[in-house]
């Protein structure tokens, strides 16, 4: 395994074998290591403008090895005006760790930036664990060349590889940077490493995601990327490590060619994972493009701090229990925006929960008559850029209340809904904390209230949202009176033809 299989395509025997090697050298031998692991160590490979489902058919046998003997997970993007899908604010946030409103990048001029409050994940090791040797390597100049806007990866990174490789369209410079980072790799002892190869992005702009000119630079990419895995395999001190291999890409592509908006294509992007506790083969829908640094962090035993908006693949399942009725979403009704087949609306609650519709109107958008649970690919298609795509911190499936929509077809009366929580136990006298995500835009003529109830009594409002909240974390602290055991907390929006309010991992602390 320490040569890579040459060729700018393979054919289908070599993809097999290649395959089966790449399960051979980072699958059974990275869980045997785990085992007994002295060191961990993390490698973060970023492939520019890489559609998955495009990679998926290509001939790219170590890409799609990875994904069989690891995680695979699609992941979506915002859009204007928190950030354009453009590369600027795709690296920041993969290197961040934080979303575009945090880093401060919205496109490639990277006028905003703040990579002093929120550094790239390389950094913050060398910030926390000085003594852990990082490595970068990019051929596009404004990720580690102090010359251009950035760099995302600061000059505290212990060793830093800048090439030029636009004009070439990276066919040139790729392969020097893979050729470069595999010796690194190799030969010296990075803790931490992050990788760029940009030529499939380049094939994207000039041939368009649909060409075969696409699938041919990801098998070229596949190449290297089979460059990097072996040459972790190939240290002489493999045996004693632990690595923990990721793929992940900054925006997706058109068919035509070309991102920067707000469609789904564009705003595709996905994480690939492989290492120990991982399950060949497994899929996920909770993860976000910003757990690519808090991952990097965890597994080198890096603090992250409390202002990052990743969260470890490792760590322990939230239990949201709106994510538990992804089996049960249904196709679109009425929406005529939304494709055919994709499964993304119930109106049926999670167990314990209740949807208080006696205020409701009649007819209306079937999808949105009341409170619904809806995935990003689902809720973001039904009406493009009104800032639906900006409900970032949400994952998997979240509920939401969207009179906008709901409006867009002839109804009585108005919309008028309650999102009820189960009775939680609770202790009189005590404080209590409730905690979501949400992400509401406001106009006037509507409402969102949080109220609680304790005990089955007369709700009282705790929360009135009177001004945009945009895509944040919310924190309520809630006085117990004594003698209460139990409290239920009530999300009522009202509206006509006005906004939207969405609600995600409700938790009493």
């Amino acid at each position: 395994m320490s040569t890579v299989l040459p060729g700018r395509a393979l054919a289908t025997a070599a993809t097999a074998t290649a395959t089966v090697l790449l399960a051979t050298a980072l699958g059974v031998h990275t869980a045997t290591a785990a085992a007994a692991a002295t060191t961990d160590k993390v490698l973060v490979i970023g492939l520019d403008g890489v559609v998955l489902d495009r990679m998926k058919a290509a001939n790219a046998p170590y890409l799609n090895g990875l994904m069989a003997q690891g995680l695979t997970a699609r992941s979506t993007l915002y859009a204007n005006p928190m950030a354009a899908t453009s590369s600027g604010p795709g690296w920041s946030t993969i290197a961040t760790g934080v979303w575009p409103d945090k880093h401060g990048v919205k496109d490639n001029s990277f006028i905003g930036k703040n990579y002093t409050a929120y550094p790239d994940f390389l950094t913050r090791i060398e910030n926390t664990k000085p003594s852990l040797n990082t490595y970068a390597a990019a051929d596009w100049e404004p990720i580690t060349s102090t010359d251009q806007n950035g760099p995302i990866f600061s000059a505290k990174v212990d060793k830093r590889l800048s090439l030029k490789g636009d004009r070439d369209g990276y066919t040139n410079e790729d392969p020097k940077i893979a050729a470069a980072a595999a010796a690194e790799l190799r030969d010296q002892n990075p803790d931490a490493a992050f990788v760029y190869l940009g030529q499939v992005d380049s094939a994207g702009h000039s041939y368009g995601a649909s060409s075969q000119q696409y699938l041919d630079a990801i098998a070229r990419v596949d190449v290297l990327v089979g460059q990097l895995l072996n040459a972790v395999a190939a240290r002489p001190t493999y045996a004693q490590e632990n690595w923990k291999i990721l793929v992940t890409t900054d925006h997706g592509h058109t068919g035509s060619g070309g991102h920067g908006g707000s469609s789904a294509a564009e705003r595709a992007t996905f994480v690939i994972a492989k290492g120990a506790g991982i399950p060949a083969g497994s899929v996920r829908h909770d993860v976000k493009l910003a757990d690519v640094a808090a991952t990097a962090l965890a597994h080198v035993g890096a603090a992250a701090g409390t202002a990052i908006d990743g969260i470890p693949l490792s760590a322990p399942d939230d239990n949201d229990p709106f994510d538990t009725l992804r089996p049960n979403l249904q196709a679109r009704v009425d929406e005529t925006g939304i494709p055919a087949g994709v499964k993304g609306f119930t109106h049926t609650p999670p167990a314990g929960w209740s949807v208080d519709n006696s205020r409701m109107g009649s007819g209306g958008v079937t999808e949105w008559a009341g409170w619904a649970f809806a995935t990003d690919e689902f809720w973001s298609q039904s009406q493009r850029d009104q800032w639906r795509e900006l409900n970032v911190r949400s994952r998997d499936v979240f509920a939401v209340a969207d009179s906008d929509e709901w409006d867009d077809k002839s109804h009585t009366g108005s919309f008028d809904s309650t999102l009820v929580t189960p009775a939680w136990p609770v202790a009189g006298g005590t404080t209590r904390t409730l905690t979501y995500q949400t992400h509401y835009r406001h106009e006037a003529g509507q409402t969102a209230q949080v109220l609680v109830s304790y005990n089955g009594g007369t709700p009282t409002v705790v929360k009135d949202y009177t001004a945009d909240a945009v895509a944040k974390a919310e924190s309520l602290s809630l006085q117990v009176p004594a003698g209460a055991t139990n409290v239920q907390i009530r999300f009522r929006y009202t509206g006509s033809n006005n906004w939207y309010w969405t609600v995600d991992n409700v938790k009493l602390a």
